[in-house]
């Protein structure tokens, strides 16, 4: 029995243990009625894991739940969704071949008689869209939006739920730019007045010290800490997720990139968009041997379109692309792959990972066309190639034959670049390599990257956030509304001219 009028959900030693590990070690928790209750640690600390055992996905190894004074048990998701607890995952886990209005009201349909009430659907999701300030049409197709659009739609399938008392929110904002984050603190405060309790895992942050009104801290599936957010700050965070108060720091370059070749030229590059207006508007850009470029820019600026055509996604671009000085012909992903091209995508589980094989798979799968002897797969030779890239990128796993998916988010990271870097790629593109991963697994990604351009590699990182782009880039393009708006170097890479710049593309009605 556990009764407090100040606590909507109870966690009390709760264990989550699966073959290999344990996940969660003896972890109470307290979800406080009408507050933000920050969930904190790095990737593998347990967070998303008790989210689950809450959400009904999961059910504890050990420990018990309690609401309203009364022991409870999910023993699925429609049982904690009958309690008034909602989830917003961190993978979307939304159907890209139904329309937004579908994916929006699945499991809370209105009828007509016998029928769906379609149009009822329709209204009901522009309303929340409006709500969100993301006035998506309600019949576009999922499968046809942005990840921050798709995101939107995730967080709105939770907004129609009537009897909603608890929404977690793992990662809601990994996908959306500045101007979105607000939108969504704003719903959040109106979910608090309204008497929701919210659980918010995030690794900006800035954003906890913001929103947050009461920090828990796990590391390695046990219970560290807690406290309100008023009374701490941010090195008090830090220190206790990873033991030390861990800042992004400039690398120092040995090479001298004044003086090193041009390998890649971009001229005039041009991407039309469906129905009129341009997602690349006469883009010019180069990148160094070694260099490490940054490419930064509001939600919707053109930066992955620009390395969906670097990649052969959109051979309807028009302008020059000049690769070791000679133009080429951009046909095809495999084509790009065999002159030097390697993409890490932004959503690595959709787009990055096969969830279906294991770590080894995921790690050569591009590249098993070195591996094949006559017409078999030379399997030792793969596995050596797998294991030296295991070693040469730290990424942690007990066996690379194990699922994929028993990796924490930043291991899992560390395979789609690994997978890319098995290519020998001339150039490498990270499209937010530190999406969705906690600060301990973004500096060792940033370790990569610098000793990567160190032995020559000539890399262009994507980054939606500020102090990460500045730190891991030697040179950054900022892209605004499909157009190049500047090109920063040196004492020019500072928060005010990025900022300032990036704003520099939009006209009116134009959205981030």
């Amino acid at each position: 029995m556990f009764d407090n009028p100040n606590v909507v959900l109870h966690c009390e030693k709760i264990d989550k243990i699966y073959p290999g590990t344990k996940a969660l070690d003896g972890v109470s928790f307290d979800l406080l009625k009408g507050k933000v209750n920050v969930l904190i640690g790095e990737n593998g600390a347990g967070k998303s894991t008790l989210m689950k055992m809450i959400a009904g996905i999961e059910q504890p190894s050990a420990g018990k739940m309690y609401m309203d004074g009364q022991e409870v048990f999910f023993k699925d998701t429609n049982a904690a969704r009958a309690k008034g607890i909602g989830i917003i995952h961190q993978e979307l886990s939304l159907f890209p071949n139904m329309t937004v209005y579908q994916n929006i009201f699945i499991g809370h349909e209105h009828k007509k008689g016998v029928f769906l009430d379609d149009k009822a659907h329709s209204e009901g999701a522009k309303k929340v869209l409006k709500r969100l300030e993301h006035e998506i049409p309600p019949d576009t197709m999922v499968g046809d939006l942005r990840v921050g659009q798709q995101q939107m739609v995730e967080i709105a399938r939770n907004l129609i739920q009537d009897d909603l008392r608890v929404l977690i929110m793992d990662e809601p904002t990994s996908s959306l730019s500045a101007a979105e984050v607000k939108v969504l603190f704003k719903i959040m405060r109106e979910l608090l007045a309204a008497g929701i309790s919210i659980v918010y895992i995030s690794h900006r942050l800035e954003e906890i010290m913001e929103i947050g009104d009461h920090v828990t801290i796990l590391r390695d599936g046990k219970y560290v800490a807690d406290a309100d957010v008023k009374d701490i700050e941010l090195s008090w965070i830090v220190e206790r997720m990873v033991g030390k108060n861990t800042q992004y720091h400039r690398f120092e370059r040995s090479i001298d990139l004044d003086k090193a070749e041009k390998i890649l030229e971009i001229e005039h590059l041009s991407l039309p968009k469906k129905g009129g207006g341009w997602l690349l508007d006469d883009v010019n850009m180069y990148l160094k041997k070694g260099e490490v470029l940054g490419i930064y820019g509001l939600l919707g600026a053109g930066r992955s379109e620009l390395f969906e055509c670097l990649m052969g996604l959109h051979p309807e671009h028009s302008g020059t692309v000049k690769f070791q000085g000679k133009p080429m012909k951009i046909r095809s992903i495999s084509e790009q792959i065999k002159n030097g091209f390697a993409l890490v995508p932004e959503d690595r589980q959709s787009q990055g990972l096969i969830q279906t094989l294991d770590i080894c798979k995921n790690t050569s799968i591009a590249s098993l066309g070195k591996y094949v002897k006559g017409i078999f797969l030379n399997n030792k030779a793969e596995e050596a190639a797998v294991d030296a890239e295991i070693k040469d990128i730290h990424i942690k796993v007990a066996d690379k034959k194990l699922p994929i998916l028993s990796l924490s988010g930043g291991n899992q990271q560390k395979v789609v670049i690994g997978k890319g870097l098995l290519t020998n790629p001339t150039v490498l593109l990270l499209d937010e390599p530190s999406r969705g991963i906690d600060i301990g697994a973004k500096t060792e990604v940033f370790e990569i990257i610098h000793e990567f351009s160190e032995r020559g590699l000539s890399i262009i990182v994507i980054s939606s956030e500020l102090k990460e782009i500045m730190a891991i880039a030697d040179r950054i393009y900022v892209l605004s509304n499909g157009k190049c708006t500047g090109e920063l170097t040196g004492d020019e890479i500072n928060e005010d001219t990025l900022v300032r710049t990036s704003y520099a593309g939009l006209g009116t009605g134009a959205g981030a």
